[in-house]
């Protein structure tokens, strides 16, 4: 690379040994070597230096691509600053680097980010993981090829966290249900704490540390949805079972298991970790912050939701109990040689615990531990370890138990997640270890950077091919570009035969081989080779020339820690146990176990998987995020230099940038270019040339030759930026030295004129000194003049009121005493006059009291009379009607006695009169017969005597001798009968007088009866107005949860019967006729028999025509009369005079509903949607002015009915026009709304309305979210400012300018167009103002959403220029709002509130000069604290180059925002319904529905002429 061309005076880096690099200016030039004056204050020589960008933005830039210098500087100097400001995420290209914050930023992972990220191209917003995420998912779609993303890292940089978050955005993408409830997504991510407790482990560097590689297939179909998943695992640390180093920790289950509940820890034979070997090889056992306790309850949570069950639960953590307790196992020597024993009791303790929990015999574990049985061609031989073997064999056994207990919870976690084999692709997430080097590096070091080498190799490859593809995009030649290969390093460790890990095998092979043998055939092998090489100081490690830098690796344990073999002891005594889940852990490997003799390490299984990995990622198309740990305290806001550069150096990073400086680094868009250096050559910006032409002009004149012209760009070599910044420093600087001169000859004419005006105002004071000593001695002159006078005044005057006060006191003297005398005279007269008026006052006094009390004594007799009178009245009235409060009850039972006793009165009367006619009747004949009898008795009688008498006279002369007549008796018999019989009718008479009387009275009580019905009944009707106004309110609400409690109802064939029941039952009884009958004294309520339906079928039949035929017309356009909706009159007439709002079930209203959706389903056209919503919103208007719930409950219905009270109310709510009230008239339709009487509605007019509610609500949301949709693209352009043509920067063209202008005002004139379109549409359609204002209000909160998540989510959209363009833009908007009026337009423009702030704040100058207080307060006291920081640090000024606020102000926003990490900066668009019918209701005018003109189809029918009908 060529060395940049640096002048005196030039910005430059240079090495520093506590910062990496520092940047100074450059005073002085020897040779190679320049000198440079720190902004520390030293002076370092030096000829290592990169020169600086001095233009740089404050705020760092969000792709490094985009850096003028791309150096390793640049680029640490933009990750600080950004860090700085909480951008922790920053692009390189296509690759993301996330530095760890260490602190929550929960604001930057919430849903509404998400949403922000959906859709969008990588680059066109900030820098975020979710954008690499975003990018795969929209590559797999639209390529149909699988991604991957690589997450690297080393320790504590967050590749757990960053695949969490990935994880979260891909389940957000493509996401769906999996099985029994739970999600695919769902269950990979609660998979990790599952993994993390049996995987992860706490290092030096990380508290959570990752001890194996993790790589995540999820699996989609072919519609992009999520439909399986499985988890890879690579080269688990193994080791650390057995050994750790102080202060890290074992794997975290084994200390979760120890904090186990106390009945666990009974179960498992467990204690303290400090009693463990395992566990106590580290003093550490606790984690800050983390409770142990709680975390051993989540993961038994999370293995049952990754379907573990219980059972397999309690065998894993006997498994791990088990290994605590086989650490605790020690040995001794035996009696013979090189032999072994159990060391104690408590180590033959912890076996017998250990057997126990792995359910095998003792006494096996004993032999398995201690003894090898070897088979020969001869015999059998069985061998005793030694004490050292026999411990090796110890954690071989606890190594091999966790490696296959880890591999069978991974294999469990898959076949519960279930892999998709008709899966169309799949995104890889990998989770994998980053680059390590220690002091002390081992196999697993030796493993893992050997991973990082393969990685690197196809990062590399990645990064060439990207620069390939720029370079071809831009069409210029890149045939010469060397491509930096790692190949030398990958054959060297992994090239069969003779590579490092074939050695090792081989080692491993012989049983004699030791490491130093092996480290001797490393040596011998690679001896000079130029990436390998021996350190000096040792004799068996060897170090390796990584991508990274060299590490050393200690060869003492690489044959022990590469065999991979069961014993066969351990084989077989656990394939034997009793617990199957031990067995089935070893049952896998039985056949491995019986294989042949080839051999099988664990490097060459792990080159394997890795070989297995890297063939998924060359099917994939790679993405890469590199996570950075910027400190090792793990403390946010601490920024490590040296630390980050390392990790930029193994995370490859570094040397993508070498890839790109072998090509061309600096890239700059031809109107950058020509802004920026376009002051080297004016001549060309005055000429009228292209962009592409003026920037090849500018190059050739200052002879550059390093650089090619792209279709969009200029390339430029290494070094080449530096000249050209060189030439444009010394043109600034010519430029700097005319300011200056011009300066400096302002500044000596403006002292000079300072020293003439001085002068001049010297010799103004001087002459003003002597006027005024001469005027100062004329005042002194005339102030003695004045003192004489004054003083001969006062003598004068002192004697003439020494004078005239002598006289005004002898003249005082004399008036006083006449005054006295006088005021005596007339004091006594006063008296005189007062005892007068006192004694005649006394005497009218007194007969006034007599007279008043004479009349209060009348006064109250009186009102005692009034008083009396009116308290009988009161008295009557009050038994009459009873107290308010029960009045109702007691006036129905009162009614109902009175017509029962009015019925029983009328009949007793019926009856009597009857029986007194028949009686009177049966007398009068009675009468008759015996009249007659006594006529015909005394006709007799009389004949009798006269024969008597004839036969006397007859016989004279016969002897007069005594006679006893024989019908003597019968005489008497017959007097006695008569006199019976008068007996009998004066009795009768005087029992139909009684009758008589008795009738009268009756006629007399049935009358006041009367009288007191009909009064009572008045009272009655008075009672039920005011209680039928006071319930009103109260039922209508009532029946509105009536109506809600009856759809809830409705939603199964069984509740809605159950619901209809008690309807039906009202509806028959109010059409089943009653009648009464009175039995003694007793009402009894006799039911008719049903009458059959009077409707005919031809009667059903013509109202079917006739609703066919509203429908009909309804379903048409028909428009609007006098800027009333037809159809909305329409139906509310029809469905007033059909009475079909007080029926109990009728079908108009879901075939009303249906033609209505049937409508606007699938409706394209806005005005279709517009008139649905006039037509909608009035007819809701008028149901709720008219409509009333009837809030009555079935049984208390029926009660009511059978009174008087009852009947009479429902005869006038039931049928008006029988009580002469024309309701249902055109006549009093037309009357207007206000003289309407309301109707009782039932439960299906009632739900009408709910379901016309709620296609109001709909028909709104879609015309709504159709205006978003159309404005949203149009947003997008206007949020930021396109950029100028070149003209536009030379000054004088004025047409020019005019143009631009108008060019960059096109796109919000197409928001106002737009808006103009859709109130066009809605003032066609009569929509009611309130509607169009929410709607209007609700599409400008969207538009103020919109553009301010997109400024603060960009950066180039936060700059002085673009603040200018988007404040003209909501210019037009305002003008839109002013002409749009108020009553349309409402509150829309304060629903800008937010983007008119931050834009005003971008606009303002002297930012630097505002406080916190100013700005939250007066500038912007709509935006939060994390707003305005968010603004503060992406703010640039591209016109003036202003600053941003101060330091301390934007200190004091650091505070504020990580004192509450949990608000995000952005906004929430709003969706939800801003009105209510009521104010719907409220802010309609009344419509005269009678006025309404019906249209042509149905104006012809007879059946509709009430339709014709007007009002007077």
């Amino acid at each position: 690379m060529a060395a940049p061309v640096i002048i005196v005076g030039s910005h430059v880096w240079v090495e520093d040994p506590h910062l990496a690099w520092i940047d100074g200016q450059v005073t002085r030039i020897d040779g190679q070597n320049i000198h440079v004056r720190t902004n520390k204050g030293k002076t370092v020589v030096t000829s290592v230096y990169f020169p600086k960008d001095t233009e740089a933005s404050p705020g760092g830039v969000d792709d490094m691509t985009k850096l003028s210098y791309l150096h390793e500087p640049g680029v640490l100097q933009n990750l600080e600053t950004r860090y700085e400001l909480n951008h922790i995420y920053t692009y390189t290209g296509n690759i993301l680097i996330a530095v760890n914050p260490f602190q929550r930023l929960p604001h930057l992972y919430a849903t509404d980010m998400m949403e922000q990220y959906k859709g969008i191209g990588l680059g066109e917003l900030s820098p975020h993981v979710f954008a690499i995420g975003d990018a795969a998912y929209r590559a797999m779609i639209n390529e149909g090829k699988s991604n991957s993303i690589l997450v690297s890292g080393e320790s504590g940089a967050g590749k757990t966290e960053t695949t969490k978050m990935l994880m979260r955005y891909l389940a957000f993408l493509g996401g769906r249900s999996g099985v029994e409830g739970r999600t695919v997504e769902q269950q990979v991510l609660e998979s990790n704490p599952v993994l993390e407790a049996f995987g992860n482990a706490k290092t030096l560097r990380n508290n959570n540390s990752s001890r194996f590689g993790k790589f995540v297939e999820i699996q989609f179909d072919k519609h992009g949805r999520i439909s399986g998943a499985a988890i890879r695992t690579y080269l688990l640390e193994r080791s650390r079972v057995c050994q750790i180093s102080d202060p890290e920790r074992n794997y975290h289950c084994f200390y979760l298991l120890c904090a186990a509940p106390p009945e666990d820890i009974k179960k498992y034979k467990l204690g303290n970790p400090q009693s463990f070997h395992y566990l106590n090889q580290s003093s550490c056992y606790e984690l800050d912050g983390v409770d142990d306790a709680s975390e051993y309850l989540e993961t038994r949570r999370a293995m049952d939701v990754v379907g573990i069950s219980n059972e397999e639960q309690e065998a894993i953590f006997r498994v791990v109990a088990a290994i605590l307790h086989l650490g605790n196992i020690d040995f001794g020597l035996g009696e013979e040689i090189d032999s072994s024993v159990i060391k104690d009791e408590n180590s033959r303790f912890h076996l017998n615990l250990a057997a126990e929990l792995l359910m095998c015999n003792a006494k096996s574990l004993e032999d398995a531990l201690i003894r090898r049985v070897m088979v020969t061609p001869e015999e059998i031989i069985t061998k005793t370890l030694d004490p050292d073997n026999a411990i090796a064999s110890r954690d071989t056994l606890a190594k091999t138990i966790y490696s296959h207990l880890f591999d069978w919870i991974v294999n469990k976690i898959n076949t519960s997640i279930g892999q998709d084999p008709r899966s169309k692709s799949i995104i890889g997430v990998l989770d994998i270890y980053g680059f390590e080097s220690f002091k002390c590096n081992s196999f697993e070091q030796f493993c893992i950077n050997f991973t990082n080498e393969k990685l690197q190799q196809h990062f590399n490859q990645h990064v060439f091919k990207m620069e390939q593809e720029e370079y071809t995009k831009e069409e210029i030649d890149w045939s010469y570009i060397e491509f930096i290969d790692n190949q030398d390093v990958l054959d060297l460790i992994e090239k069969k035969p003779g590579g490092i890990i074939s050695l090792l095998d081989e080692a491993c092979m012989f049983p004699k081989s030791t490491h130093e043998t092996f480290s001797n055939k490393l040596f011998q092998t690679f001896k000079g080779h130029e990436r390998f090489s021996k350190p000096k100081l040792s004799q068996t490690d060897f170090t390796i020339s990584h991508y990274a830098g060299e590490v050393t690796y200690q060869s003492n344990h690489f044959i022990d820690k590469n065999k991979d073999y069961i014993v066969a002891e351990h084989q077989a005594l656990f394939t034997a146990s009793n617990c199957s889940f031990v067995a089935g852990l070893f049952h896998a490997l039985h056949e491995d176990s019986s294989r042949s003799s080839k051999f099988s390490s664990i490097g060459s299984r792990f080159k394997q998987q890795l070989h297995s990995l890297m063939e998924t990622l060359n099917g994939t198309e790679p993405h890469y995020i590199r996570c950075i740990k910027p400190n090792n305290i793990l403390k946010p806001g601490i920024f490590e230099n040296f630390n980050v550069i390392h990790q930029l150096r193994c995370g490859g990073v570094l040397e993508a940038i070498r890839i790109s400086c072998a090509g061309y680094p600096t890239r700059l868009a031809f109107y950058d270019f020509l802004e920026r250096f376009g002051l080297l050559a004016p001549e060309v910006l005055d000429g009228n040339y292209d962009d592409e032409v003026a920037c090849q002009m500018i190059l050739d004149k200052k002879g550059l030759r390093d650089y090619q012209v792209g279709k969009t760009k200029i390339f430029l070599r290494a070094g080449q930026m530096a000249e050209l910044d060189a030439r444009r420093a010394e043109v600034l600087g010519n430029a700097a030295r005319v300011i200056q001169r011009q300066f400096r000859t302002w500044i000596a004419r403006k002292k000079f004129r300072s020293i003439r005006n001085a002068a001049i105002v010297l010799q103004s004071f001087l002459r003003g000194e002597i006027a005024r000593t001469v005027h100062k001695k004329l005042i002194i002159e005339a102030a003695a003049l004045r003192f004489q006078k004054n003083f001969r005044r006062y003598i004068a005057r002192k004697s003439f009121v020494t004078n005239r006060s002598a006289a005004v006191v002898l003249q005082t003297g004399f008036k006083g005493m006449i005054a006295r005398n006088e005021f005596r005279l007339r004091r006594q007269t006063k008296a005189a006059i007062v005892i007068q008026a006192h004694w005649r006052g006394q005497r009218a006094y007194a007969y006034y009291i007599r007279l008043k009390k004479a009349a209060i004594v009348t006064q109250c007799a009186w009102r005692c009379r009034l008083a009396r009178r009116e308290l009988r009245m009161l008295k009557l009235a009050a038994r009459e009607t009873g107290a308010l409060k029960d009045a109702k009850d007691k006036l129905e039972k009162r009614v109902e006695e009175l017509t029962w006793r009015l019925q029983l009165e009328k009949r007793l009367r019926t009856d009597l009169e009857e029986a007194k006619v028949q009686e009177v009747a049966k007398l009068q004949e009675a009468l008759h017969t015996m009249r007659s009898q006594l006529k015909e008795a005394t006709v007799m009688v009389l004949k009798e005597q006269e024969a008597a008498r004839i036969a006397i006279e007859e016989a004279g002369s016969v002897k007069k001798e005594p006679v006893v007549v024989e019908d003597t008796e019968k005489i008497n018999s017959l007097s006695n009968e008569i006199e019976k019989l008068k007996g009998m009718l004066s009795s009768e008479t005087h029992k139909a007088d009684e009758a008589t009387q008795a009738y009268r009275s009756a006629l007399v009580q049935n009358e006041e009866l009367s009288k007191r019905l009909d009064e009572a009944g008045k009272k009655i009707n008075q009672l039920q107005d005011s209680v039928q106004r006071f319930q009103e309110k109260v039922s209508n609400l009532e029946s509105e949860n009536k109506v809600l409690r009856q759809q809830s109802l409705a939603l199964s064939p069984a509740s809605r019967a159950l619901a209809l029941r008690p309807k039906t039952t009202i509806i028959q009884m109010q059409r089943t006729p009653e009648r009464f009958t009175f039995s003694n004294g007793e009402t009894k309520q006799i039911q008719e028999p049903e009458t059959e339906d009077r409707p005919q079928k031809s009667l059903n039949q013509k109202q079917l025509e006739n609703q066919e035929l509203l429908l009909k017309s309804i379903s048409e356009d028909i428009g609007f009369s006098e800027g009333k909706p037809v159809a909305a009159c329409l139906i509310y007439k029809c469905l007033i005079h059909w009475r079909s709002f007080e029926v109990e079930r009728t079908n108009i209203f879901n075939r009303i509903i249906e033609t209505i959706a049937s409508a606007i389903e699938m409706q394209e056209n806005d005005d279709v949607l517009c008139y649905w919503l006039s037509n909608s919103a009035t007819l809701l208007m008028l149901l709720e002015r008219t409509l009333k719930a009837g809030n009555i409950p079935p049984s208390r219905h029926r009660a009511m009915s059978t009174s008087l009270f009852g009947r009479v109310s429902q005869s006038f709510i039931g049928s008006p026009q029988s009580v002469g009230f024309p309701f249902m008239n055109g006549r009093a339709i037309g009357g207007g709304l206000d003289e309407l009487r309301q109707v009782e509605a039932k439960y299906p007019a009632l739900l009408f309305k709910q379901q016309l509610t709620a296609y109001l609500e709909k028909i709104y949301g879609v015309i709504r979210d159709r205006m978003k949709r159309e404005i949203a693209p149009l947003l997008a352009v206007c949020i930021q400012a396109p950029r100028q043509p070149r003209s536009g920067l030379i000054k004088g063209r004025s047409h020019n300018n005019f143009e631009a202008q108008k060019a960059l005002s096109a796109h919000w004139q197409s928001i106002v167009t737009c808006l103009n379109g859709h109130l066009r549409t809605m003032r066609a359609n009569y929509v009611p103002s309130l509607l169009i204002s929410k709607v209007f209000g609700q599409i400008f909160s969207f538009i103020n959403v919109q553009l301010f998540n997109s400024l603060v989510l960009r950066r180039e959209c936060c700059s002085f220029s673009n603040g200018e363009y988007v404040k003209t833009g909501l210019a037009e908007l305002e003008k839109w709002c002013h002409d749009a009026t108020e009553e349309f337009a409402g509150s829309a423009w304060d629903e800008l509130k937010h983007i008119r702030q931050a834009v005003g704040f971008l606009v303002i100058h002297q930012k630097p000069k505002k406080s916190l207080h100013e700005i939250t307060t007066e500038l912007c006291p709509v935006l939060t604290v994390q707003q305005l920081y968010r603004i503060s640090t992406m703010y640039s000024d591209d016109k003036y180059g202003t600053h941003s606020v101060s330091s301390e102000v934007m200190g004091s926003m650091r505070q504020t925002v990580s004192e509450d990490t949990n608000k995000s900066f952005l906004l929430d668009d709003d969706s939800s319904i801003p009105f209510s019918l009521e104010d719907i209701s409220k802010s309609m005018p009344n419509v005269e529905v009678a006025e309404i003109d019906p249209p042509p189809l149905i104006r012809q029918n007879t059946s509709f002429m009430f339709l014709l009908e007007r009002s007077d």
